[in-house]
């Protein structure tokens, strides 16, 4: 049980839906409410495919390529501590992914799904977290229905957004979204460590 809630809070870290909120905002600011909520979930259910996607075949393309899960574990870990970096040093994810908005009509996919919601690092930590020779198919299962979980309650954070934006303020989104990169940090840093040992 201990496993699964950690799963979870760990996913939802990656993910950072709280983060995700001013990209929303942004990116939806000139439809109606009725349009916002249909953006909100349709981006959901565009992420969780994009993530199921990974999850079923990513270690298979990365196999097809000969590129070892140990090496992927580092390079995957490197990318993650790089993208923590980002989020608790660099402008963070909220600025960062409003200043590529471009086409508002095409906003569902772009930058809410991807890569607001399905991020590289939630990518990548799919991939790892459904890896075929450590983890058994149930276990597997339990981790697709965890990311189910949080992508559903990214959708309820996303449908509420302009209350819960009031609520924390833009100041709080930020504090949080350094919060979620230090612990992706320390994620990122034990998978390096994890795959270095398991290489030698």
């Amino acid at each position: 049980m201990i496993e699964i809630l950690t799963t979870i809070f760990f996913i939802f870290a990656v993910i950072d839906p709280i983060g995700t909120i001013p990209v929303y905002l942004e990116a939806t600011k000139e439809f109606d409410l009725h349009h916002k909520r249909k953006i909100a979930i349709r981006a959901s259910l565009i992420a969780f495919f994009i993530l199921l996607f990974f999850i079923v075949i990513g270690q298979f393309i990365l196999e097809g390529m000969s590129v070892s899960l140990d090496a992927f574990q580092i390079s995957g870990g490197v990318i993650l501590f790089l993208f923590a970096l980002t989020m608790i040093f660099g402008d963070g994810k909220p600025d960062l992914e409003k200043n590529k908005i471009t086409d508002y009509k095409h906003v569902t996919v772009f930058p809410i799904a991807i890569p607001s919601i399905a991020s590289p690092g939630a990518i990548l930590t799919v991939v790892l977290l459904t890896n075929n020779h450590i983890y058994t198919w149930q276990q597997q299962a339990i981790t697709t229905a965890i990311v189910l979980l949080v992508i559903g309650i990214t959708c309820l954070i996303l449908l509420t957004a302009n209350n819960l934006q009031k609520v924390i303020g833009n100041y709080g989104i930020t504090v949080l979204s350094k919060i979620m990169g230090m612990i992706l940090a320390s994620y990122a840093v034990q998978s390096i460590l994890t795959g270095v040992k398991n290489y030698f």
